[in-house]
C-alpha cells in the first residue's frame, strides 16, 4: 500500500479545532508497533527512528497536517451535559486514505495539554496504553469494528493518579480510526444554535464517511440519511460487543463517533461469565453502562445526535432514521453470534433462537463466556472436543439441550488451517481482569514484557482463526 496523505479535516475551518503543540518527552521507548496496519496505510517502511520522530515527537508526516489539531466538542457524560470538554490529552495528528479510498485518522492519547485539558496533565499512564493495545487487538480478533492501536511509546515521565499506585509510568498512544467526528461534535454546534456549521459538518461527514447518504447537497435530506447510516453502523457495533462479551464502560456521547466505530478505551472489561448487570467502571454506581444496558445507552446517544440535526432537517425523517437502529442491532447480533460460534446463518428465526439459547444457557449455567464460545466454535461437530474439556459437566440439562438443538440447525463454517491450530488448543484468548493485571505486574515490577507479547501472539492467532469481518461503512 502506498502512503496517501490527506488534510480533509481542515476543510471544516478553524471553528472546529485548535492548533496545538505536542508535549516534549524526556525519553522515547517503543513498546508497541502495529506493523500490519502500518503497512495497510503505507507507513510500514518507516525506520525505528522515523517511527519515534512521527509518533513520539510528532513531526508531521509528509504532505499531511502541518501540526496537531485539538478537536472541539461537547458531550453528555453519564447523561449530564458538559460543555467544557474537547481533546484534553490528545489531538488529530494526521489523515490518510486507504486502499478502499476511505479517510482514516491518526489520533493520539497522552500527547500533552491542550486548551481543553482543564485540570488534567494531558498524559496517559503506560498501563492505560497497554490496556488499550490489548483491548483493540482482541476486539478486532472477535470481529468488532474498532479503532486500531497503532503505536505505544513510553515517555519516561512519572505520573500521579488517584485511582492507581503512583507515581506510575507514562506513555503516548497513537490510534488509527475511521473518524474522530463525535456525536458531541454536533452537540457543541447545537449549543451555539448555529445552522451553518452543522450543515457544513453534515456535508463533510457525507462526503468522507457515509457517501451513501448523499442527496444532491440538500442538507434537509442528507442529515436524516447521515443519521440513519450512523444508527445502522452503531447498531451493528453494539451487537458485536455483545457477542464478544465486552463492556466498554463509558458510553458518553463524546465517545460515540458517526462511523459507528468502537474507540476510546478506559475502564473496559470482558465478561468472565454472562451477567447483564456487569459494569466495567468503578465509578458507574448505578450501572448505567452495564453490559446489558449498552444497546439502550447507544440508542439514547443517537437520540441526542438526532436533536442536533433538527436545526437543519425536519423531525419526522429524523425519527424514521432512528427506527433503523433496533433492526440493525438485532441483525448484527444474529450475524455476530453465528460468527463467534463458527456457523453459517440459517435464517432470522433460527439465528434468533441460537442467540436466545446461548444467552439462556450462559445465564443459567454460569459457564465461562469465552470458554463456551471456544468449545462450540464449529457447532455440534465440536461435541467430542467440548465434552472432553473443563466445562463438560455444564453441557447437559434443559438449557444446554436447547442450545445444542439450535446449533444443530446451523452448518459449520469451513475451517482454515489457523482455525484448526487455535481451536484445538488448550483454551481461548481472554483478557479477563486477572489476565491483564498479571501481565502488567511483570511490566511494572521487572520491566518484563514477555507476557504482554505472548498475549498479543495468542490474540493474533485467534484473529487469524476467526477470520471475521466487522460490519462497517
Amino acid at each position: 500500500m502506498t502512503y496517501r496523505p490527506s488534510t480533509a479535516h481542515t476543510e471544516l475551518g478553524p471553528g472546529f479545532y485548535d492548533a496545538v503543540e505536542a508535549a516534549c518527552f524526556p525519553r522515547h521507548t517503543p513498546r508497541y508497533r502495529n506493523q500490519r496496519w502500518a503497512e495497510a496505510v503505507g507507513l510500514g517502511d518507516l525506520s525505528d527512528d522515523q517511527w519515534i520522530d512521527h509518533f513520539g515527537r510528532f513531526q508531521p508526516l509528509p504532505d499531511n497536517l502541518p501540526g496537531p489539531l485539538a478537536l472541539r466538542y461537547h458531550g453528555h457524560q453519564f447523561r449530564s451535559y458538559n460543555p467544557d470538554i474537547g481533546d484534553g490529552r490528545g489531538f488529530l495528528f494526521a489523515q490518510l486514505l486507504d486502499a478502499e479510498n476511505r479517510l482514516l485518522d491518526l489520533g493520539t492519547k497522552g500527547s500533552g495539554k491542550t486548551p481543553y485539558s482543564r485540570f488534567g496533565d494531558g498524559r496517559l499512564t503506560l498501563k492505560g496504553g497497554v490496556r488499550e493495545v490489548l483491548a483493540t487487538a482482541l476486539l478486532e480478533a472477535f470481529g468488532v469494528y474498532t479503532s486500531k492501536s497503532f503505536s505505544l511509546i513510553e515517555t519516561g515521565e512519572a505520573l500521579q493518579r488517584n485511582d492507581e499506585p503512583s507515581p506510575t509510568r507514562a506513555a503516548v498512544l497513537v490510534r488509527l480510526s475511521h473518524s474522530h467526528v463525535r456525536f458531541g461534535t454536533f452537540q457543541r454546534l447545537l449549543a451555539e444554535n448555529d445552522q451553518a456549521p452543522i450543515a457544513r459538518l453534515v456535508a463533510h461527514c457525507v462526503k468522507h464517511y457515509h457517501p451513501q447518504a448523499a442527496r444532491g447537497g440538500d442538507v434537509s435530506k442528507e442529515a436524516p440519511a447521515l443519521l440513519e447510516a450512523a444508527a445502522r453502523a452503531s447498531g451493528a457495533m453494539v451487537a458485536e460487543w455483545m457477542a464478544a462479551g465486552f463492556v466498554h464502560g463509558v458510553l458518553n456521547t463524546d465517545n460515540c463517533v458517526i462511523t459507528g466505530e468502537s474507540f476510546d478505551y478506559g475502564p473496559w472489561r470482558f465478561l468472565p461469565r454472562y451477567d447483564p448487570g456487569f459494569t466495567a467502571a468503578y465509578f458507574d454506581q448505578t450501572g448505567l453502562y452495564a453490559f446489558g444496558r449498552q444497546p439502550g445507552a447507544i440508542a439514547w446517544n443517537l437520540e441526542r445526535f438526532a436533536e442536533c440535526l433538527t436545526l437543519v432537517a425536519p423531525i419526522a425523517p429524523l425519527e424514521d432514521a432512528l427506527r433503523t437502529y433496533a433492526p440493525a442491532f438485532h441483525g448484527g447480533l444474529r450475524r455476530a453470534i453465528c460468527g463467534r460460534l463458527g456457523v453459517r446463518q440459517a435464517g432470522e428465526a433460527e439465528d434468533d433462537e441460537l442467540a436466545a439459547a446461548l444467552f439462556q444457557f450462559l445465564l443459567k449455567s454460569q459457564a465461562l463466556f469465552e470458554r463456551t464460545m471456544f468449545d462450540w466454535h464449529g457447532g455440534t461437530d465440536r461435541k467430542a472436543f467440548a465434552m472432553a474439556g473443563p466445562q463438560a459437566e455444564l453441557y447437559q440439562g434443559e438449557a444446554f439441550d436447547r442450545l445444542f438443538t439450535a446449533l444443530a440447525a446451523h452448518e459449520p463454517l469451513p475451517a482454515n488451517d489457523r482455525a484448526a491450530a487455535y481451536f484445538q488448543g488448550d483454551g481461548p484468548a481472554t483478557l479477563l481482569i486477572e489476565d491483564v493485571e498479571g501481565l502488567w505486574a511483570d511490566i511494572a515490577e521487572r520491566d518484563d514484557w514477555s507476557l504482554f507479547q505472548a498475549k498479543l501472539d495468542q490474540i493474533e492467532l485467534a484473529r487469524k482463526a476467526y477470520a471475521l469481518t466487522p460490519v462497517r461503512p
